[in-house]
């Protein structure tokens, strides 16, 4: 029986993309075959650095950013070379998970396990509608945002599920049926069937950071909404803007009196 926190860090060390993408797939398969756990006897988890990157994209500041129309086959890959970035940083954000917090319950570590998997395979169906584009990942600038909110979270299992599941992860909730409709109007039907998968699929990751943040509220005796809410104003500084994909949400465990939360933020 192989230890499941060694295998996360495996995955999180590996710079290649398709090593990553290779290695993510082959753990989710052992776990699913009983053949890694998780052990309490694995070594302490490192502190919090950047995981194995390839030396493209280059990472800038998001003010820097290209902004490209979607008129132009140029401007639609590289809306999907930012897509699939945010899948490629995705993988690492659900090891991270598992290899960093301890302790948890057998289903804590399947679930995220499983979140990896899906994001190594997102990313492998944007890597292949980039080809067909004639680019590949790294053509395109990106930045860092996702894994800058996983090194702020890294002491803390409550904010780590509240924060990147729940608000940058979910923000893909919100933004992707509106990606999906200028696509369509450009007739790129190929990269909306993808994102398809991508959104009914992410609703069952931000439901796990749901689910997970809610199991550290209690253990802790917190009160969900009420921290949720604090962790925004600590983490956020006001920066949650809608408008807000109410059903998705809904369905991947937000409450009514969230949503009705959420939706005063503007």
């Amino acid at each position: 029986m192989r230890d499941l926190h060694a295998a996360a860090r495996r995955c999180l060390d590996a710079a290649d993309p398709a090593e990553k993408v290779r290695l993510t797939f082959d753990t989710w398969e052992a776990l699913q075959q009983g053949l890694l756990r998780p052990d309490a006897a694995s070594p302490e988890a490192l502190p919090i650095g950047l995981p194995g990157r390839p030396e493209r994209p280059r990472l800038v500041s998001p003010r820097d950013l290209s902004q490209r129309g979607l008129g132009s086959p140029e401007g639609r890959a590289a809306l999907v070379h930012a897509i699939a970035h945010i899948e490629f940083n995705a993988i690492d954000l659900a090891w991270d998970a598992v290899y960093r917090f301890r302790g948890k319950p057998d289903a804590y570590y399947r679930d995220w396990a499983a979140c990896a998997n899906d994001e190594a395979r997102h990313f492998t169906m944007l890597s292949g509608r980039l080809a067909e584009l004639g680019h590949a990942y790294g053509d395109f600038d990106a930045h860092n945002g996702l894994w800058d909110m996983a090194e702020k979270t890294a002491h803390s299992d409550t904010a780590r599920m509240a924060l990147v599941p729940r608000v940058l992860e979910a923000r893909g909730l919100d933004v992707t049926p509106g990606m999906m409709e200028r696509l369509r109007q450009q007739g790129d039907e190929r990269t909306v069937a993808i994102l398809e998968v991508i959104l009914r699929e992410e609703v069952a990751h931000v439901a796990a950071g749901t689910r997970w943040f809610h199991h550290c509220c209690e253990r802790d005796g917190l009160e969900p909404e009420a921290t949720f809410a604090q962790l925004l104003a600590d983490y956020m500084n006001g920066s949650l803007r809608g408008p807000f994909n109410l059903d998705a949400r809904r369905a991947a465990g937000f409450s009514d009196s969230e949503l009705a939360w959420l939706g005063t933020l503007g």
